[in-house]
């Protein structure tokens, strides 16, 4: 359990051309979030850093699609986006956008201290050009026959079937998605990173320095990446919508997404700085900060390839510590599609579910696509929530409280001692925060979620086995006591261990016991969470049961 360390965590930013799934949210957000919670809840100084990322082909589409300028399209999705994030409760310290001023300065002053090093490569090639729109075509605006699988609509830089990194030239008879046009040749001038020259840094820092520390299929991504060989790759783009190319010789061309969208991460924990008057650079160049990046494996490249080499290449940056990239979550056995509106939207779940944000937290957690594809049923989180949540850790926290009322008028009891199993118990819930920091501290969230409701297991189990209702109405008094107490602490140790993973939940509860949650360093056993005496306020409904009509309604409108 580390404290009194330097964490900036990032999570990947999302494209301001549509709305939040909850797909987004298991990938890249939950994660990162319960583990800037823990980190902070460990007494550690965290900066969680996001923000929108505005640029490149897919705004332009999606202007195009809805008849708008590329600046209505990404105000409309950021405010939208933001929103959600602040609704379900993601814990950003900052949250910026790529359009912003601060963030222009900073990747333009990337590619003028990389163009001053003279790291680029600048080549004239020919590249694919719509005759009917008279603009070249970045890789998005392509589209064609994938020439590994066959699939009919790749993309020119990736194929969404099989997973194979294309080019445009690459396509079986390409068409232009702005016009249908078939693309001519036309010669153009571009800067390229030269991430072949790279190699040698990449698998002494990542390969070799990596193993056995990051994920088998981070790891596994990137050694294929980098057997292959790596080329250089353009970080220029001929469009109208981006970050002009700070160069004499850049009119009409932009800075390519992905030069840019990850240095957005630097220019937001900038923006955040100057509002918090803190010192942005020891958050990227102290080498004692641990550089956290929270993507789904679609990211993967970009985070520990390319971002790395513009990284290196300017010199005074820190490298990632670790890129825990989780793999896709499907929705109801079907890949999620946006355009086919197959998807559970985050503002719409808000609006039919209001309260209920810890509940899709804990679904997405105990079911995350951490090692391979998973997938999100209504049923499912239906039953997550109604037999865990409800049932289990719901359970326990409503049955000691009314007792606690019932017996002792909402006072913690006082005892004189407590018998071998009591004694055994508190050891074991004692044990809970150092178990569950182990699994954060491994990125097994999962893990670490299913360990906090094995506390909740713990306490209903202590108290079916010792029953304190029938010994006090046998008249053991002394012994109900020590029950109520053992008890009560382990709802005072859910309380503080469920705020990662339950933040709503752990308020509620806190607020019941009148607990000021200590920070997790701070949490010894012989220190006790709930002094005797203490009072505690009337229950109330921590956790609601999910009736069958709410989810065939929402199985009907995803179908619909």
């Amino acid at each position: 359990m580390e404290s009194n360390k330097r964490y900036t965590i990032t999570s990947a930013l999302p494209y301001t051309n549509g709305r939040i799934h909850i797909g987004h949210l298991a990938g890249a957000y939950i994660p990162a979030d319960i583990y800037a919670r823990f980190k902070r809840l460990c007494n550690n100084d965290v900066a969680y850093i996001c923000g929108s990322d505005e640029h490149g082909v897919a705004i332009s589409i999606r202007a195009k699609k809805e008849k708008k300028t590329p600046r209505e399209i990404i105000n409309k999705y950021h405010e939208l986006i933001k929103k959600s994030f602040l609704d379900f409760g993601i814990s950003f310290d900052n949250y910026s956008r790529t359009s912003s001023k601060i963030h222009h300065e900073t990747a333009s002053e990337f590619f003028k201290n990389l163009d001053n090093k003279e790291i680029f490569e600048v080549k004239i090639s020919d590249q694919l050009y719509d005759p009917r729109e008279n603009q070249f075509l970045a890789d998005r605006f392509v589209e064609g026959e994938c020439p590994h699988c066959g699939f009919e609509h790749a993309y020119g830089d990736q194929c969404e079937n099989c997973g194979s990194s294309l080019s445009p030239d690459q396509l079986i008879n390409p068409i232009s998605k702005i016009s249908g046009a078939k693309p001519i040749k036309k010669e153009t001038k571009h800067w390229y990173l030269p991430l072949g020259k790279y190699e040698d840094f990449l698998r002494k820092w990542f390969l070799n320095g990596k193993k056995g520390k990051v994920k088998a299929n981070v790891y596994g991504q990137v050694k294929s990446w980098l057997d292959q060989g790596l080329e250089s790759r353009a970080i220029t783009r001929d469009l109208d919508w981006g970050i002009p190319v700070p160069h004499k010789d850049g009119k009409g061309k932009v800075l390519y997404v992905w030069f840019d969208a990850p240095i957005g991460y630097i220019s937001s924990t900038k923006e955040w700085a100057k509002k918090e008057n803190k010192n942005w650079e020891l958050y990227w160049k102290d080498k004692d900060t641990k550089l956290i990046h929270f993507i789904g494996k679609d990211n993967i490249v970009f985070h520990c390839v390319i971002f790395p080499a513009i990284l290196k290449s300017h010199g005074e940056y820190i490298l990632p510590e670790n890129v825990p990239a989780n793999e896709f979550l499907n929705l109801e056995g079907d890949k999620f599609s946006t355009s086919k509106n197959w998807a559970i939207w985050l503002d719409e779940f808000l609006i039919d579910f209001p309260g209920m944000q810890d509940s899709l937290r804990y679904t997405l957690t105990v079911n995350a696509p951490e090692t391979k594809d998973n997938d999100f049923t209504w049923k499912d989180f239906q039953a997550r929530n109604n037999n865990e949540l409800v049932a289990i850790f719901g359970n326990f926290i409503n049955r000691v409280f009314v007792l606690t009322h019932k017996y002792y008028d909402g006072l913690v009891p006082n005892i004189d001692k407590l018998n071998e199993i009591d004694e055994q118990t508190l050891e074991k819930i004692y044990e809970f925060p150092n178990l569950i920091s182990e699994s954060l501290d491994d990125f097994k969230f999962r893990q670490a979620c299913n360990i906090l409701i094995d506390l909740s297991r713990l306490g209903n189990k202590y108290l079916a086995d010792e029953e304190p209702w029938k010994l006090y109405k046998s008249g053991d008094l002394e012994r109900v006591k020590q029950i109520m107490y053992v008890s009560l602490q382990a709802c005072g140790m859910l309380a503080i261990l469920s705020e990662p993973f339950l933040p709503n939940s752990s308020n509620k509860i806190s607020e019941i016991l009148n607990l000021k949650k200590p920070k997790w360093s701070e949490i010894t056993f012989d220190k006790p969470i709930l002094e005797s005496m203490k009072k505690i306020n009337k229950q109330s409904l921590i956790f609601r049961k999910i009736e069958d009509d709410e989810i065939e309604g929402q199985i009907k409108k995803l179908n619909s």
